[in-house]
């Protein structure tokens, strides 16, 4: 009788992982500007409208926006300008900048769909337009390679395989341990996404006119404000900053001669 309990089980969790992986590797398409093969199972529409409906929540996490008007003209004017003379204009995302009131959370981020922020914290620290077109660049990186809304899709294939792992051995210490494996290959494909992005930044920069150089002053703005402090690289969803800026000389040589 256990025999037959077992075998149940395995059957049941084979059906799951077949039915993750088919419903994960059916929904796949090409980006127009990265050029590289992605499996999404949401519509630009769909980011587009979680990306609206997620952006007064991510405001007020972060003290709302900024009653600077200077800054947010700022941060519009050059977000604007990087989408409008670059190829990200081909993408028809409808791209707003915003700056966020937070003066103490040195950040920036991309909503799915276009909503892009930067804080006071951050915005205040950097030198120079060309550093803030730099921010600006990567955050539009994010929204046109579909980041997002692969990493939902990866996330639901990863939970549908865990689940499987939890039904298969009949434990839910099974499951767990599978699903922290699972989120550290998630991880990868973060810190993955981040160094596309920063591709992605320089080739906008120098679209639109700015010295991608000023990128690699971003990343050394970043480290100082983590005091430093770095925790393993395999452990967190960003590269650190020396990877970063050696991957961003790369896509400036790459780019420039082009």
């Amino acid at each position: 009788m256990q025999k037959g309990g077992t075998s149940i089980k395995l059957i049941i969790a084979a059906a799951i992982v077949i039915f993750s992986v088919i419903k994960y590797f059916s929904s796949s398409e090409v980006n127009e500007i990265t050029g590289e093969k992605q499996y999404i199972s949401l519509t630009k529409e769909d980011e587009i409208a979680m990306g609206v409906n997620s952006a007064p929540q991510m405001a007020r996490e972060f003290g709302g926006l900024s009653q600077n008007v200077q800054y947010q003209e700022l941060v519009k004017q050059v977000g604007t300008k990087i989408v409008n003379n670059s190829d990200a204009r081909k993408t028809n995302y409808p791209f707003q900048f915003y700056v966020l009131a937070d003066n103490r959370t040195v950040n920036a981020f991309a909503l799915p769909g276009g909503p892009i922020f930067i804080t006071e914290a951050l915005l205040t620290r950097l030198q120079n337009e060309d550093q803030l077109a730099g921010v600006l660049g990567h955050e539009v990186g994010h929204v046109i390679a579909r980041h997002s809304a692969e990493q939902l899709s990866k996330q639901e294939l990863s939970q549908g395989i865990a689940g499987a792992a939890g039904v298969a051995a009949g434990d839910a210490n099974s499951a767990y341990y599978a699903q922290v494996v699972a989120n550290m290959v998630n991880m990868k494909y973060g810190r993955d996404d981040e160094l596309e992005s920063d591709d992605l930044g320089v080739r906008f920069m120098i679209q639109a006119g700015y010295n991608p150089e000023a990128l690699i002053g971003v990343m050394d703005i970043l480290e100082e404000a983590s005091g430093g402090s770095q925790v393993p690289e395999f452990q967190s969803t960003h590269p650190s900053p020396s990877n970063r800026r050696e991957k961003i000389k790369a896509a400036i040589e790459k780019y420039k001669s082009n």
